[in-house]
């Protein structure tokens, strides 16, 4: 079976920048152990597969995600990407389209200055001691953590962005949270607020640009400066920019994205 394929830098508008994520376009879903071989065949941080619903009303396209080692509930670059997919590969005549997903209903849309914005959940989160396992793999970690579960994400607060470019987690020992990533964040001087997320047990040492994680992270800055509009730059190797927009229950996160390739992929 020949299937198409298409990999998009995310969160960026350069190559080789931002978040490469593959899309896999489908008519219907492959066996569940034969998607998760293929991401780990792509190697990327996800790869997200798509199933048109054409006769439903609240949704477009079903879409889940994959690391190389898990599925995960919610992907934010992934999702950017396959709407890139839809608007300039798949013959789309909207500016929105809407997704169904484990973590509930997404949207996109195509704004007039080309970036693209998705509308994902605010997510809740709770304080909680830092985790001793955290503490040791970041010892400049502060005592007090937030965790949020429907996204399994541990996430602590630095006291600037230096110290979020600089920090150096031992990745060996958060490999022992599973599928469980860390969140570091920080008040920014380029931009609002500065991230960075760590998640080696569920296939990815360091993630370049997380859209997902913003769920977290807009509410959170948001209510500490007081401010709905905020800028956000992920300092990774790779980076990336997101304007991003707390909207009630709903959190806007907008990004641009690079082309990159499209093929075919052949399964037995």
């Amino acid at each position: 079976m020949k299937t198409d394929i298409y990999q998009v830098d995310a969160f960026t508008n350069e190559l080789f920048r931002g978040n490469p994520a593959a899309v896999m376009p489908l008519n219907s879903w492959l066996p569940e152990q034969q998607m998760q071989a293929i991401a780990l065949e792509n190697n990327l941080s996800e790869t997200a597969f798509l199933v048109p619903l054409p006769e439903q009303d609240d949704a477009d396209f079903h879409i889940r995600w994959f690391t190389p080692a898990i599925e995960v509930p919610l992907c934010g670059h992934a999702t950017l990407a396959s709407a890139w997919v839809v608007f300039n590969r798949l013959g789309w005549q909207h500016d929105r389209v809407r997704f169904r997903s484990k973590s509930g209903p997404l949207a996109v849309t195509r704004r007039s200055d080309d970036w693209l914005e998705l509308d994902f959940p605010n997510l809740s989160f709770e304080r909680r001691p830092t985790p001793e396992l955290i503490r040791k793999a970041l010892p400049n970690a502060p005592e007090q953590a937030f965790y949020v579960p429907n996204d399994t994400n541990y996430m602590v607060v630095l006291g600037s962005e230096a110290a979020v470019i600089e920090a150096a987690p031992n990745l060996g020992l958060l490999a022992d949270l599973g599928n469980q990533g860390l969140i570091v964040t920080a008040p920014g001087t380029q931009c609002d607020f500065a991230s960075r997320y760590f998640a080696p047990g569920a296939g990815i040492d360091e993630d370049p640009v997380t859209g997902s994680i913003h769920s977290v992270l807009v509410p959170y800055w948001a209510e500490q400066l007081g401010k709905q509009t905020l800028e956000a730059r992920q300092f990774s190797a790779r980076g990336g920019v997101l304007r991003c927009e707390l909207r009630g229950d709903r959190v806007a996160i907008a990004g641009q994205a690079a082309f990159y390739m499209e093929g075919s992929v052949y399964l037995p």
